[in-house]
């Protein structure tokens, strides 16, 4: 039994706090500590099956519960059970998950959740020009790389084309033709053309970007990690979701001559029109396909979504209505496909796929926006104050080692100057130094002024999260009940076990005695000695009740029965109790043997041996319901023992007044 499940099936229920007092008079008092009206009423009606029906027997019933959690509670901390690291480690996990839901704006999620699901809802294709520029460069190289994307754009209005423009000045390598690092070939460039995408498949602000332009037309630069992009949209369809479909395949050499080029056009058309005649598109497959990891499987590939395929069979899947459907033959940079379609689910209802949504959500970038609003709250509320001058000065000291990860504060160096204030606590360039040797990994392409900034980004945040951590007991008390809840909870798990459970299971000789003294206690119920004998071959079922009757073992039985194939007879003999067995069940505990019967498709008959009178149950047979007992006992006498040590005063004419 673990902690958690210990305060679930029960425990739990007497560790609450009240959230709201209102009634502070003492109903308790234990060891000089009090529990008030509140503390015992919210417990109380937490727990009561009758609603708002106060009763007085069951308040008392509940109190004298709560009295025995507190003592126990007590008990471990006057042994130091609260002051053990592995305790303190617990505890400290539990609250890092309990904490979590205070830093994150739900209703952001929500929005998120439901923006995702109706961009999901199309699958979306774009063209893109990409100038890199790191996330935290500097204003001046961050406005230059703004003015040189406006000026590309600016070219495109002025009727360039989009994909020319692209390969002259994107920083996207696979605008441009380039060389195949296998075989040395030429990989044509895309011009920009991204191919079809939906909701996740790209980083969230070229996304937004993506879906807010509409098609032919371009956005603005839109920022993401990589840089600046200006992003046209060519097309939008209804999503296809998951698709399967096969396709049958002729390959395009590299080195194909325009003859070849038509050889293999005429070859596909001519495979196209036998399919439209009836032949078997799996037969041709598998006879004329390039494609020899799929065309064993009628072409079959496996199943995808849009930004897994080449853009040319997204657009003849969403002419393709139904299964079974078949393309005229296209062609892509690989060669010529006629395509067969088998499925493509659409858009899910929200309720099938919101639980994946929400879980992408939370491990994507997007989920940075509800944070964001979170620390910009913690700012707001605490007057955050920044001291540019002082992050400047940092960068100033540290040199080229950042880059291998090598940099040290200099020990010359006073750093004692603020870098930023949250309430009355102040962080200073020491702190923020420390932070930065602590954490030296610095990105591809970064300078030192850009990788200043982001670790200062990344020391704000952590520095107001928490702060505002520290201070969930104090802003909420919802929180802190919950905490004093685990708290207690794991206290009394770690006692308990220690004191009743693991001591009762191995404390062999107080079971013994305990089970000497309880043994009318651990009885069986009427038993009955009997032989179920199971037949595969109905053949043998009066030689073997001869045997039977001649007086042969069960083991002779088996031997004579079985001696040419193992499996004619089964013979199960046990002492059976009520509710073991229908068969038993269903006969009269008569000794003897009992007619053949019907039983699973085969055919059985039993033999009774005896009808046994209620016993003993041995020591072993009854050890877990002798281990229970032992517990309960061993509970009841420390319960004694902790009201001998622990004054407890329960003050009447307050308790009188509950129920009155």
């Amino acid at each position: 039994m673990n902690f958690l499940r210990y305060l679930i099936l029960g425990i739990g229920i007497f560790l609450v706090v009240s959230m709201n007092a209102q009634e502070n008079r003492a109903l308790v008092t234990i060891a000089g500590e009090d529990i008030t009206v509140d503390e015992f009423m919210y417990v109380y009606k937490k727990n009561n099956t009758q609603g708002d029906v106060i009763d007085k027997k069951s308040v008392q019933e509940y109190l004298d519960l709560y009295i025995n959690f507190r003592l126990k509670v007590k008990e471990a901390e006057e042994l130091g059970y609260d002051t053990v690291t592995a305790f303190k480690e617990e505890l400290a996990g539990y609250r890092e998950q309990l904490a979590e839901p205070y830093f994150v704006n739900e209703d952001i999620i929500e929005d998120l959740l439901v923006e995702a699901y109706e961009r999901k809802k199309e699958d979306i294709r774009v063209s893109h020009i990409l100038l890199m520029i790191g996330p935290n460069a500097m204003p001046e190289d961050t406005l230059d790389a703004y003015f040189k994307i406006m000026e590309a754009r600016e070219r495109i209005e002025a009727g360039e084309s989009f994909a020319e423009v692209a390969k002259d000045v994107s920083e996207d390598p696979s605008a441009r033709d380039r060389i195949s690092p296998r075989g040395g070939r030429i990989i044509p460039g895309n011009g920009g053309d991204l191919g079809y995408f939906t909701v996740f498949d790209m980083v969230y602000p070229f996304e937004t970007g993506a879906f807010n332009t509409a098609v032919g037309e371009m956005s603005m630069p839109v920022r993401t990690d990589f840089g600046y992009h200006i992003i046209k949209v060519t097309d939008r369809i209804p999503a296809l979701g998951t698709m399967a479909v096969a396709h049958l395949y002729l390959k395009m050499p590299d080195s194909a001559t325009a003859q070849d080029s038509t050889d293999i056009r005429l070859k596909i058309d001519s495979l196209y029109q036998r399919i439209q005649e009836g032949d078997s598109y799996e037969d041709l497959v598998k006879e004329y396909s390039d494609d020899k990891g799929s065309s064993g499987s009628g072409g079959l590939l496996p199943k995808f979504e849009v930004n897994r395929m080449v853009p040319e069979f997204i657009e003849v899947i969403n002419t393709l209505q139904d299964s079974g459907d078949v393309s005229k033959p296209i062609l892509t940079a690989y060669g010529w496909h006629i395509i067969k379609l088998y499925e493509k689910t659409g858009i899910m209802p929200f309720e099938e796929v919101e639980n994946d949504m929400r879980k992408r959500l939370e491990k994507d970038r997007r989920a940075q926006k509800s944070e964001d609003i979170i620390i910009s709250d913690i700012k707001n509320e605490y007057g955050f104050t920044l001291n540019e001058k002082a992050i400047r000065e940092i960068c100033d000291i540290i040199d080229s080692t950042i880059f291998i990860g090598k940099w040290e504060v200099p020990e010359d160096i006073i750093l004692k100057d603020v870098v930023f204030t949250l309430d009355d606590q102040t962080y200073s360039q020491k702190q923020f130094a420390d932070y930065i040797a602590a954490n030296q990994d610095i990105s591809s392409g970064e300078n030192i002024n850009e990788f200043v900034n982001r670790k200062f980004k990344q020391f704000t945040d952590e520095e107001c999260k928490a702060y505002e951590d520290s201070r969930l007991e104090e802003k909420h008390p919802d929180f802190k009940a919950i905490m004093k809840e685990y708290r207690d909870g794991i206290l009394l798990f770690e006692l308990t076990n220690n004191k009743i459970w693991s001591f009762a299971t191995k404390d062999t000789t107080g079971l013994k005695e305990y089970y000497d003294k309880h043994k009318k206690e651990f009885l069986w119920d009427t038993r009955l000695d009997a032989s179920i004998y199971t037949f595969n071959d109905t053949n043998y079922i009066e030689a073997t009740r001869e045997l039977i009757i001649n007086g042969k073992s069960e083991d002779e039985i088996l031997t004579e029965i079985n001696k040419d194939t193992l499996d004619i007879v089964r013979i199960e003999h046990k002492k059976f109790q009520k509710e073991d067995n229908d068969l038993i069940d269903s006969i009269k505990w008569k000794k003897g043997i009992i007619d053949n019967m019907e039983h699973g498709g085969r055919t059985v008959f039993i033999v009774v041996h005896k009808k046994i009178a209620p016993e003993p149950k041995s020591f072993n047979e009854a050890r877990g319901l002798i281990t229970a007992g032992y517990q309960e006992y061993l509970e009841e006498k420390w319960i004694k023992e902790l009201r001998a040590k622990y004054p407890v005063e329960i003050h009447k004419e307050v308790l009188s007044s509950l129920t009155n």
